[in-house]
């Protein structure tokens, strides 16, 4: 399956500002939370990023960010070593615990169903998308690139559970993923047929 939220991780590491001292409250302490945990990671020490933010949770287990962090470092160990070195159910529990602590952030919900697709938990992973969908038609945001992405996605893993995609388990959430493609495309799904249903 293809995973590209983990060049996104590598992305938004590397864009990270370095902690500003001019600034004040809770997103100076956040800043300086992260600060070591992703210069680590920006030099490969992705362990070393894990145990920092492992221990700061010690400490700061109020703040979402680190276990959205810890979450993505240590799904992103998993997928570098092709074993399950960081065990699923305890990176599930640290997205769910960030989504907790801060319910409004739409990328927390994105990364977390994206996680579970890739563990082939299709029904939480398309229920979290479905949930994503619904805050962007809430802003009035069309179908990004998240869902395009999460129905190439469902489908491979769809795929997998069933090559034929004819079992009856698996329409809903077929016509899902092509739900979300073509609006991707910026189509609705009237649309799209009446497009592939008209005379050339």
């Amino acid at each position: 399956m293809k995973n590209p939220r983990h060049e996104g991780i590598l992305a938004r590491a590397s864009l990270e500002k370095p902690v500003d001292l001019r600034t004040s409250g809770d997103d100076t302490m956040v800043e300086a939370l992260l600060e070591k945990p992703i210069t680590l990671f920006r030099q490969g020490d992705i362990d070393g990023a894990l145990a920092d933010l492992q221990e700061k949770l010690g400490d700061h287990g109020d703040v979402a960010e680190l276990h959205h962090m810890w979450a993505e470092f240590a799904n992103m160990k998993n997928m570098e070593a092709q074993d399950d070195l960081v065990p699923g159910r305890k990176i599930m529990n640290a997205y769910k615990k960030a989504m907790e602590l801060d319910e409004d952030n739409m990328e927390y919900i994105a990364d977390f169903a994206s996680f579970a697709l890739e563990c082939r938990r299709i029904p939480v992973a398309v229920k979290e998308f479905q949930r994503y969908a619904r805050r962007l038609q809430l802003e009035d945001i069309p179908v990004d690139e998240v869902l395009f992405t999460a129905s190439r996605n469902l489908v491979d893993a769809i795929e997998v559970m069933d090559p034929s995609r004819q079992a009856p388990m698996i329409q809903p959430w077929l016509k899902q993923a092509l739900e979300w493609a073509v609006g991707a495309l910026g189509y609705s799904t009237e649309d799209a047929i009446a497009v592939l249903s008209a005379d050339e």
